[in-house]
């Protein structure tokens, strides 16, 4: 999972950055594997996993103007490592469980989306 992130210098408040993360992973891996695992069995998310830093962003035309920008939210990198995880798993389980009907396709990959919208059609 930490691989797969971005290579970015931005952070979240924590101000770690994804280029921090994988240097120090051969460091961080295994208690980072014991938090998630304690936050799945105890089905509980950090609370300070769910703020954001909000930065504006200039789009174009006048600076002055409140609308002319467009806001983004800086989480945490452990946040989206988490994310990544509890996605992965709780998808990995819907699948191998067949809960999911293989007509119901949207965001989801590998599914043959030309077969769906013959029948929605």
């Amino acid at each position: 999972m930490i691989d797969s992130l971005k290579d970015k210098n931005s952070s979240g408040y924590d101000e770690i950055s994804t280029k921090i993360i994988k240097i120090s992973k051969p460091f961080i891996i295994s208690p980072l594997i014991n938090i998630c695992n304690k936050m799945l069995a105890q089905g509980i998310y950090p609370e300070r996993l769910k703020f954001s830093l909000i930065k504006p962003i200039y789009k174009s035309g006048d600076k002055s103007s409140p609308s002319n920008y467009r806001l983004i939210s800086l989480l945490p990198v452990f946040s989206k490592i988490f994310k990544k995880v509890i996605y992965k798993r709780l998808f990995d389980n819907l699948n191998s469980n067949v809960t999911l009907n293989k007509h119901q396709c949207g965001f989801r990959s590998g599914v043959n989306r030309k077969y769906f919208l013959y029948f929605t059609q």
